[in-house]
């Protein structure tokens, strides 16, 4: 059988992690798949008699995967004491990493949204964590989300969802409500304050840990609107709440943040809307992402998914009338009749 990329990265970073082996007293043997991932990222668990723990993980992130970015993002994370894995060793030409374990309990396998009661401590330690990591924001240390990274993001969804999945074409009329809703987003967005923001702040990405919780896949990290990370929590790829718990946990962000001295909203009706339009230009991005990730990475199980987002940016869309032709546009992709009720 032919070797594949794959088993070539593997055999490099078995040798890489055997040049560590005396350092770290590692069983190079034990490697083993820790985690899948949306990227080109693989996460291999494998056993220490060392110092750092029974087991370490080991990630391969080939370029342009971002090692640099992970070890610059895990420093600024751990400065505002907020629980990340330690970067014990890190071989950036090769794209290579030896990182701390921070355990196989995932939020995501443990939230039930059924049971909300159980959840809140777990969210509300989330929040707490996130506000940390906001309370640490300083212009000019990460990438902006900028206007042009904004509308990039929102492209992915007549591209890859309209275009590949739907294998429609939008007309001119189409095209411009797009323009519009894009623009209305955008200028949301950048009326935020804008602080530091992980993008990916979400329970598959959040680790049950001591201390709790655990954060994961940061290195995509920004500056950008303070709303994006509580959206993104609360409005997850994988797990859907009911309304009122949602609202539970924004409160709570909205006025523990206030207390600590974040520039939030002092509105929370404003502060509401904000969120709701910051998680629809996420919904936007992702329902062309999810479908990228099918149809270019050969990855299909993330399409399981899109309905979970279609009904997020149905809802909030629905909500708000300057929003409403973008709700008519998802209802004519998808041949649905509209029933419209306005907040604002």
């Amino acid at each position: 059988m032919t070797p594949t990329p794959a088993d070539s990265r593997r055999e490099h970073l078995t040798n890489w992690l055997s040049s560590l082996n005396q350092r770290y007293l590692l069983d190079v043997n034990s490697l083993a798949p820790a985690s899948s991932d949306a990227s080109f990222r693989r996460y291999f668990r494998l056993n220490s008699a060392g110092a750092h723990g029974a087991t370490l993980i080991a990630v391969d992130a080939p370029p342009p995967e971002k090692c640099r970015e992970f070890v610059d993002v895990a420093h600024l994370l751990a400065t505002a004491d907020v629980h990340v894995p330690t970067v014990l060793e890190c071989d950036l030409e090769q794209g290579f990493m030896l990182v701390t374990d921070l355990g196989t309990q995932s939020y995501i396998a443990t939230l039930d949204s059924d049971d909300t009661t159980a959840a809140r401590p777990l969210m509300r330690e989330a929040l707490d964590t996130l506000i940390r990591w906001q309370l640490a924001s300083r212009e000019g240390v990460l990438p902006p989300f900028d206007e042009a990274f904004l509308r990039r993001e929102m492209e992915l969804m007549p591209e890859w969802y309209v275009g590949r999945h739907l294998n429609r074409t939008l007309d001119a009329h189409q095209r411009e409500v797009l323009d519009r809703t894009f623009a209305l987003l955008i200028a949301s967005a950048r009326a935020q304050p804008q602080v530091y923001m992980l993008r990916d702040f979400m329970p598959r990405n959040l680790m049950i840990a001591e201390p709790n919780p655990g954060v994961l896949d940061f290195q995509d990290a920004v500056y950008g609107p303070i709303t994006y990370d509580v959206a993104s929590l609360l409005r997850d790829a994988f797990i859907s709440w009911d309304e009122e718990f949602e609202l539970d946990c924004f409160a709570y962000y909205w006025e523990r943040a206030r207390k600590a001295g974040l520039p939030v909203d002092a509105d929370f009706g404003e502060f509401y809307r904000q969120l709701e339009w910051m998680g629809l230009q996420r919904h936007i991005k992702v329902l062309g992402l999810f479908a990228r990730i099918n149809y270019r990475d050969g990855k299909p199980h993330y399409l399981a998914d899109l309905p979970r987002f279609l009904d997020y940016a149905r809802k909030v869309s629905e909500r708000y009338r300057p929003l409403s032709a973008f709700a008519k546009l998802l209802d004519d992709l998808e041949d649905r009749a509209t029933e419209v009720g306005y907040t604002f």
